[in-house]
């Protein structure tokens, strides 16, 4: 993009058609038949930089050959509200939760459309960009927020062993559950352990990782373990006690190609909406304030 144009976030008509080599009556046409992404604040036309890079991708015309068009699945991470937001958008988009890592190579493999991650670099402490970046087949992709969540130890109703802080995870007889290795919450468990001088592999671990926070929420219930990390959400789903120790962000990563496409643009509208919002605040522990933000555009 031209260097005058890079610290603006929107757009003005004249510089839209400069930037895309149009002539504004054509830009002017495509705003008002909705064919372009475009604002109108008091009057006046704005068009988001981003969406503009995104739009113009999207308009690329080829025979075809070098990508195939991936399936309408959202992979990675399981989310409560992402997941009923699937089902409530009617985006037609199917999940499949087997962790951020998983979910990430399966976009790079054109196996999902859409990757839902929440991977901390325990170097910078960001979020999900330093992953993409180290994936080979993500040249082309756009990482959108989809909400904050709070993190933190799933106990017991009641907390019957008096945990009151992560540190006491390394208690006597204190079985913990994790998840399986490449979830986003189990990276950012070993971060959190690390950050408290505790290694996992010293603790009392339950054999079986669970492949959800649901899952993990469920061994806790049954009583199969007495402490896991997972979102707020999940606790308060099953009516357990939560001790929040981390705000994360949980992000939405595909192709420059794809955001434009019907099923997401469905369950990006829908997250737009009152009933979404009431959803949220109804789980717990999120922060949609900034959904739909652009973390990384390659």
């Amino acid at each position: 993009m031209p260097m005058q144009y890079e610290r603006h976030a929107y757009l003005t008509t004249e510089e839209v058609s400069d930037y895309l080599r149009l002539a504004e009556r054509t830009v002017y046409e495509l705003a008002r038949t909705r064919r372009i992404p475009c604002a109108r604040i008091t009057g006046k036309l704005l068009f988001p930089r981003h969406l503009i890079d995104l739009w113009a991708g999207r308009q690329t015309e080829f025979d075809g050959q070098g990508f195939h068009a991936a399936p309408p699945v959202v992979a990675g991470s399981h989310d409560p509200l992402l997941e009923w937001a699937l089902r409530e958008s009617g985006s037609d988009l199917a999940l499949l939760a087997g962790g951020s890592e998983d979910g990430l190579r399966r976009l790079a493999g054109e196996q999902a459309v859409l990757a839902a991650m929440h991977i901390v670099d325990s170097a910078s402490g960001d979020y999900n960009v330093p992953a993409i970046k180290t994936m080979q087949g993500l040249a082309d992709v756009v990482l959108i927020e989809w909400a904050k969540r709070e993190q933190g130890l799933v106990l017991p109703r009641g907390n019957p062993r008096g945990i009151g802080r992560i540190e006491d995870l390394a208690g006597k007889g204190v079985r913990l559950v994790r998840r399986q290795a490449g979830a986003g919450t189990q990276t950012l468990l070993r971060h959190l352990l690390a950050r408290a001088g505790l290694d996992l592999d010293a603790l009392a671990v339950v054999e079986a990782p669970a492949a959800t926070e649901t899952d993990l929420a469920v061994a806790i219930f049954d009583g199969k373990a007495d402490a896991g990390l997972a979102a707020r959400a999940v606790a308060n789903r099953f009516h357990l006690d939560f001790i929040p120790l981390h705000r994360e962000r949980f992000d939405l990563a595909m192709r420059r190609r794809d955001y434009f496409e019907p099923a997401i643009q469905r369950l990006l509208r829908f997250a737009r909406t009152a009933q979404f919002a009431e959803q949220a605040q109804k789980l717990g522990g999120y922060d949609i304030e900034e959904l739909g933000r652009v973390h990384y555009n390659a």
